[in-house]
């Protein structure tokens, strides 16, 4: 049975479950090394690697009850890339991530989509604490979980590099509602 997917609208973007027509709009956007140099274990991915990569984001759904979103553009509906929660064997926590082709960097794309999947996650869920696991050389990517309210908690070992550990507990999410 196929997962429940909810969607997710924001000022600019729609985060939405992915499917068949995602698989290679998906894989053009990371066919970009700059786009890769930071995820996983940095490599370019093949057709296949890029249709398990969709398969795996929807399987999480069915598997934990959150995930990955493909997310589109309101004006226009062009994908842009993923954003959501992820989760998998062996990781340190649940953690909001995304990547964005490199074409849609620098406009808040990234800020405002983890914005809505750590509000989603916080709201539908009963997390303490949501992770950000980022490459210490990926300032980006730093300057956006601080915008989430993220810190520092430390570093872990993820795809043999080292990545710092931000987080947001729910207590200080709770905190920066109204806020916002």
């Amino acid at each position: 049975m196929a997962p429940d997917i909810p969607t997710l609208t924001t000022e600019r973007l729609i985060l939405r479950a992915f499917a068949e027509p995602h698989v290679e709009p998906m894989h053009r956007l990371m066919q970009d090394p700059e786009v890769m140099q930071f995820v996983g274990d940095r490599k370019v991915p093949t057709a296949q690697d890029s249709w398990r990569a969709v398969a795996g984001w929807i399987g999480h759904w069915a598997l934990r009850g959150y995930g990955q979103w493909a997310v589109v553009e309101r004006a226009g509906g062009q994908l842009v890339g993923r954003a959501g929660l992820i989760n998998p064997e062996g990781w340190p926590g649940v953690e909001v991530g995304y990547l964005l082709g490199k074409r849609w960097w620098g406009r808040g794309y990234a800020t405002e989509a983890a914005q809505a999947a750590l509000d989603w996650a916080f709201g539908e869920h009963d997390f303490d604490r949501i992770l950000s696991l980022i490459d210490p050389s990926n300032a980006a990517s730093i300057r956006v979980a601080e915008r989430l309210g993220e810190t520092l908690r430390g570093e872990t070992q993820l795809w043999e590099h080292t990545v710092l550990m931000y987080a947001i507990d729910r207590a200080e999410w709770e905190g920066r509602q109204g806020r916002r």
